[in-house]
């Protein structure tokens, strides 16, 4: 077995905290042990927690269509959420709930040594953005600690406001850009103005 395989096994058996209690499934993350680009979610929601798997909901059926238009497909690239187990009726996370998990995430993130992070919502971009608003910083990348990451909004986001459709379709096209430049961009991490826009 994989250290990943392994790192899904322990996060399927997590008692961290109290949503262990609700779940039916831990939903661990899907995906290539060496994807270019790992997506992060906020996290399961009812068909996610019945099935083990991220995105595979509604928002997940508008994500599949979003890799489309940049020629991916979701066996391409890696999928995960900052929470593994479901919130009751899913509500927001708490902030205890996003630290029980944060080591989970963080293992993956190593594991994983994606070339780009995207972060889907406001939680996980609040991982990386700190203090920033989604509606500031979507479309836009900066690196972190090395990793390159690139937010966008939470495609469930499109399902109730119809006019974020087209936002996330011209944000996911400039993936392909953010990649190729990956590993051109300097290390150092760029504050709210300097934010990179390609």
């Amino acid at each position: 077995m994989s250290e990943l395989t392994d790192l899904h096994s322990s996060i399927s058996v997590c008692e961290k905290c109290g949503l262990c209690r609700g779940r039916t499934h831990a939903v661990p993350g899907e995906g290539p042990e060496s994807p270019a680009i790992m997506f992060i979610g906020e996290g399961p929601g009812f068909y996610e927690d019945q099935q083990a798997r991220p995105f595979v909901g509604p928002a997940g059926k508008f994500l599949e269509e979003l890799l489309g238009v940049i020629g991916l497909d979701r066996s391409e690239v890696y999928i995960t959420n900052v929470i593994k187990c479901r919130a009751p009726g899913n509500r927001d996370p708490l902030p205890e709930e996003i630290q029980a998990c944060s080591g989970w995430l963080d293992r993956q993130i190593q594991l994983l040594k994606p070339k780009l992070v995207v972060t889907l919502g406001r939680y996980s971009m609040a991982r990386f953005f700190s203090k920033q608003s989604i509606s500031k910083v979507h479309g836009t990348s900066k690196k972190v600690d090395g990793q390159m990451v690139f937010a966008m909004y939470h495609p469930a986001a499109a399902l109730h406001q119809q006019r974020l459709r087209d936002t996330l379709i011209e944000d996911v096209k400039k993936i392909p850009a953010i990649l190729a430049k990956a590993d051109q961009v300097p290390e150092e991490e760029h504050g709210p103005e300097q934010l990179s826009m390609f």
